[in-house]
């Protein structure tokens, strides 16, 4: 056999490969529009695809309603392609009742004889099982298109259920000079970010489940924390307090989102305000991590102030870090966190600011 037979042969199987992933990128696609709502849910998208033609697309939009699968098929306007069409899933359809029924059972039932499916699930719950019950069932199923890309789309499900703790990623804004703010005791702070990156920030926050200030911000800047610049749920916000010095008129305390203030002593709880005694005299962030873990909050966004955020990043707790830099020079202040040598970043670009993007391996 010649090397141009022996290419032949193999072209047939590159490019179904190149089908599979052209509709599996669909789905992540799709996937990403839950972002906001499908928490504590995974982010799924599916595609229905039948004689090369896209038949029928869903995602997972909100937590307790229907699932991508659900969507697709729904979607679909003849049914009877069904029998013979693919269906392309980013994760494992589900086989056991949750808030909605199997998945998997659905597939079944409405005879679609070939499954094209991103990553296995990680959840304990499924791991595997979807994937055997439609194989046992008769019918094909295809493990790992796009695997990767498929896990990086809930690697915030997959950080809570395997670490026990919500996806972490650290935010600020610093000077070319690397200060965050001005040494202050009153006053406003240093707005270093401009309206439109000031927006992204909101986004991000309608993104999170949680998000996370020291004292000395609440105290300072007296932030809302909320997502009045964008459209979404605001996140539950923490504070630290441990001598329960903050004022009960700053803003985090007006009932307007659940907020949690970890503390040294009981408290009596406030409106939509809960007081979360912890050890101090032992390390404050695993005792957190764990009231986070077991409340369910998936995401977490720590915006600061700069002693927060270096002692996450001392410890090695994160997951990604975005720092904004602004061309103002303050020349002293408040010096920006300061990450370990040797870490690796992207530059992005936002609104015509640069932002460093850290992720981890972990």
């Amino acid at each position: 056999m010649d090397i141009l037979e022996c290419k032949s042969k193999n072209y047939p199987r590159k490019e179904a490969q190149m089908e599979e992933e052209k509709y599996m990128r669909r789905c992540i696609q799709l996937a990403q529009n839950g972002l906001c709502n499908a928490a504590p849910n995974p982010m799924v998208g599916a595609v229905i695809v039948c004689d090369g033609k896209i038949i029928g697309e869903g995602y997972h939009i909100r937590c307790g309603e229907a699932h991508a699968e659900v969507n697709a098929i729904r979607s679909v306007k003849d049914t009877s392609l069904l029998k013979r069409s693919t269906i392309y899933v980013s994760l494992e359809p589900c086989s056991h009742y949750g808030k909605t029924p199997p998945c998997a059972d659905l597939i079944i039932e409405k005879q679609i004889p070939r499954i094209v499916i991103g990553c296995q699930d990680p959840f304990a719950k499924v791991a595997g099982r979807g994937i055997q019950k439609l194989k046992d069932a008769g019918r094909e199923v295809i493990v790992g298109v796009l695997e990767d890309e498929c896990r990086h789309l809930i690697r915030r499900f997959i950080t809570f259920h395997k670490l026990h703790r919500p996806y972490i990623t650290l935010k600020w804004a610093e000077s070319a000079d690397g200060f965050i703010d001005v040494c202050r005791d009153s006053g406003n702070p240093i707005i270093l970010s401009t309206p439109l990156t000031s927006m992204l920030v909101h986004k991000k926050r309608a993104e999170y489940a949680a998000i996370f200030v020291g004292t000395r911000t609440a105290e300072l800047d007296n932030p809302s924390l909320t997502v009045r610049n964008w459209y979404g749920r605001p996140p539950v916000r923490l504070v630290l307090d441990r001598k329960q010095r903050l004022s009960p008129t700053l803003h985090l305390f007006d009932g307007s989102a659940l907020t949690f203030v970890f503390t040294e002593q009981p408290h009596a709880d406030l409106h939509n305000v809960e007081y979360i005694p912890i050890d101090f005299q032992q390390d404050i962030l695993p005792q957190i991590m764990q009231t986070l873990y077991e409340r369910g909050q998936q995401s977490l966004l720590v915006e600061g102030g700069s002693i927060l955020l270096q002692s996450f990043i001392d410890v090695d707790l994160w997951d990604e870090i975005f720092v904004e830099e602004s061309p103002t020079l303050l020349v002293s202040g408040v010096k920006a966190p300061k990450m370990r040598d040797k870490i690796s970043y992207v530059r992005e670009q936002s609104f015509g600011r640069s932002i460093r993007h850290y992720t981890t391996t972990k």
